[in-house]
Parts: C-alpha cells; sequence; structure tokens
C-alpha cells in the first residue's frame, strides 16, 4: 500500500498567509464601516440639528403665535361690543333716510357720540400679525365710515328741504357701505380666529343678505379651530 502524504508545508505557510490577510482585510474594514456610521451619525446630528439662530427664531415666533391669539380673543371681543353699539344706529339711519322725514337734531348728536365711544378701542391698537392688524384695520375703517353716514344725517338737519333729500340719499350709501365694509373685516376676523385655534367666530352685522355684505359662513361658532 502506497503510504498518505501530506501538503507541502510551503503551500500550507501560504494558506495560512492568505488566511491571515483575509481575517485583517475583514477586521479593518468592518472597523472603517463602523467608524464612518459613527462620523456620518455625528455630521448629520450636527446638520440636523438647529443652531443657537434657528433655536432664536423659532422662540420668538412661538411667542409672537401665542400673543397673536391672545390679541384675537381680545381683539373679537371688542368687535362683538362696539357691533352692539354701532348696530342700532345704522338701521336707525336706514330706516329715517328712507322715510324722509327731517333728522332730529338731538338724535343725530346721542349718534355722534355713540360713533365717538365705539371708535375709541382702536384709537391706539398694537402691533399684531400683517392679519390680524387686516382685521383690526378693517374694523375701524367701517366705524369711520358709519361715522361719516352719522355727520351726513346731522348736516341734512340743517339744509333747506329742497336739498335734504340729495344729502339724505348720500347718507344712506355711507351706512350700507360702512356695513359692507365691517363685513369684510368680520370675514377676516373670522379667518384669524381659526387660524389662531380660536374656532369660528362670527361679529358681523344684522342686515339684508342682498345689499351686499358679505354674512357668516354658517359653520357653528366655536367650531374649526
Amino acid at each position: 500500500m502506497a503510504r498518505r502524504t501530506g501538503r507541502p508545508s510551503y503551500l500550507s505557510d501560504r494558506a495560512d498567509v492568505r488566511h491571515r490577510r483575509t481575517t485583517r482585510f475583514v477586521a479593518v474594514a468592518g472597523a472603517v464601516a463602523l467608524v464612518t456610521a459613527l462620523l456620518g451619525g455625528l455630521v448629520g446630528y450636527q446638520v440636523g440639528r438647529p443652531d443657537a439662530t434657528e433655536a432664536a427664531i423659532a422662540t420668538i415666533q412661538e411667542a409672537e403665535a401665542k400673543r397673536d391669539a391672545q390679541q384675537i380673543l381680545e381683539l373679537t371681543g371688542t368687535a362683538r361690543r362696539v357691533r352692539d353699539q354701532i348696530a342700532p344706529v345704522l338701521a336707525a339711519v336706514k330706516t329715517e333716510t328712507s322715510a324722509g322725514r327731517a333728522p332730529d337734531p338731538g338724535q343725530a348728536r346721542q349718534w355722534q357720540e355713540i360713533m365717538r365711544q365705539a371708535a375709541e378701542p382702536f384709537a391706539d391698537p398694537p402691533s399684531g400679525t400683517t392679519a390680524t392688524n387686516v382685521a383690526r384695520g378693517g374694523l375701524r375703517a367701517a366705524i369711520q365710515q358709519a361715522s361719516l353716514a352719522v355727520d351726513a344725517y346731522a348736516l341734512a338737519a340743517d339744509v333747506p328741504a329742497a336739498q335734504r333729500a340729495a344729502l339724505l340719499a348720500v347718507t344712506a350709501r355711507q351706512a350700507a357701505q360702512a356695513v359692507t365694509m365691517w363685513s369684510v373685516a368680520a370675514t377676516q376676523l373670522d379667518q384669524v380666529s381659526v387660524d389662531a385655534g380660536h374656532g369660528h367666530q362670527h361679529v358681523f352685522l344684522d342686515t339684508d343678505s342682498h345689499e351686499g355684505p358679505l354674512t357668516p359662513d354658517g359653520s357653528p361658532e366655536g367650531t374649526g379651530g
């Protein structure tokens, strides 16, 4: 029987060397991959983390949002009170101008005082966001227009009868314009209230929808925030 012989020693040495090299390469590659992953995660964290400027901007924006939400609540309350003041006056102006009667000077002075009081809350408005400022400015403009209508009514009391009808017609148009301007501002106020999380707030004047003013959207009060 022939004697079984093993592999030559030089072949075994070469195999061991290749094995050790392969093992070393795998270990080095694994270490490189681990270091790369750690560096990538660190870089991603540094890139994704907001810096001091971004954090400061976010803090300012959050504070502005809270301040604006509070301003909207206050403006809505003010608008409701003012609406209750001027709505009866505008309704009466409409009735009086359509009746063609001679204006009552005493009544006109009372209405002028009501309008003066209604304008007071808007005399020194706070600074808010653009959307809130638009709503506040619209309400203020509507009150100013209503005041012009009342002033025109008061002037009609002192003019000859031949000229009175024309002046009362102008008065009626100014009052109608005041209602329309208020409806636009009330629509804006409703929208900013929803955006601020307060839900729908319908601070509209009671008027004939065929006259042109915008009207509430029909959503229940407080919903949609």
